[in-house]
């Protein structure tokens, strides 16, 4: 009964995503609100990633770094090297995680506070490594005219069409962020619902225990933060394809600081929080503008306030409810 349900809610949402919402949004042509869930898509994507780190025990701040590396990666591989798009992204995703596990190793052996404060410096230290590489990353001035993504086909069958020769180039990435939003909450909902979830979660209460009883936890915390890494660099590999340009700014520390945000105001104990989070900030801050020189004062006790009454997220209510 209850996989029943849990399909039909699956099922109610796709159509939602991929049908109602592009469908209204082409009718009454706002390309802002397009842009605007576009981009909550990939923020969503970007933040899995602080929610798998967490789920294993730790408060992942470096989430920009890997999306900066992302970005940057793809960046070169298209516009030097005349590479696909679609290789492009999957190779972004790979180097993200290579570089995590490099930095991981160490790292991962730290916890609470210090592994925190570690990881906050790693965007700041990718963006000065963006802005010292001339050659490669064209230092400040950043890798703009960043051609979009073309035509994917499979044995002469168009997969998905130019972008360029799209009516409305917005719409492709609509679609684009959605499907990778969506196959990133599917990988991470399969994940934690598996016997390697079991053992994940078995770090998060004690990882002592957890060695005695045999896990190596060691591998898993370096496999896990590996994944967590590859859906920060293929999100922001999306995302500078998009915009169409890539600046050692594009992904700074206080987007690292929004990314854990998303995750803990949607719920640290439900794997679709990041999504719920990132939808409702994104969108509060916009609407929250009309109060001008308040609107950060006013945003902040909000969030003070949701932390203190909901701290398991706003998914809780429904839970509780």
């Amino acid at each position: 009964m209850k996989n029943k349900q849990f399909i039909t809610r699956v099922l109610i949402a796709l159509i939602f995503l991929l049908v109602i919402i592009p469908a209204v949004l082409i009718y009454t042509q706002r390309n802002d609100f397009l842009y605007g869930i576009t981009s909550v898509a990939i923020l969503a994507m970007i933040s899995a990633g602080v929610w798998l780190t967490f789920y294993i025990g730790r408060i992942n701040m470096g989430q920009g770094a890997y999306a900066l590396i992302g970005a940057y990666c793809a960046a070169v591989l298209i516009t030097q090297l005349n590479l696909s798009f679609w290789l492009a992204l999957f190779l972004a995703g790979i180097l993200a995680s290579l570089f995590s596990i490099l930095i991981g190793l160490p790292i991962l052996r730290l916890r609470g506070v210090y592994f925190s404060m570690i990881t906050l410096t790693l965007t700041e230290v990718v963006r000065l490594l963006a802005i010292a590489l001339v050659p490669i990353t064209n230092g400040p001035r950043g890798i703009t005219n960043i051609p979009l993504p073309g035509e994917l086909s499979i044995f002469g069958i168009t997969i998905i069409p130019d972008f360029a020769n799209l009516q409305n180039s917005k719409i492709g990435f609509y679609y684009l962020s959605v499907i990778a939003m969506i196959i990133t909450f599917a990988i991470l909902y399969r994940l934690v619902h598996s016997r390697m979830g079991i053992l994940l979660k078995s770090l998060q209460q004690n990882e002592e225990l957890a060695s005695s009883f045999g896990v190596n936890i060691s591998y898993l915390r370096v496999i896990s933060y590996a994944i967590a890494s590859f859906f920060a660099g293929v999100g922001g590999a999306i995302f500078i394809n998009l915009t169409q340009s890539v600046y050692p700014t594009t992904f700074q520390v206080a987007d690292s600081i929004n990314y854990m945000l998303y995750t803990f105001l949607g719920g640290l104990a439900y794997v679709f929080g990041p999504v719920l989070g990132a939808f409702v900030l994104y969108f509060s801050w916009d609407i929250l503008f009309i109060f001008k020189e308040y609107q950060l004062l006013i945003y902040s006790s909000i969030m003070i306030l949701l932390m203190l009454f909901l701290p398991n997220g706003l998914l809780s209510l429904r839970f509780k409810r």
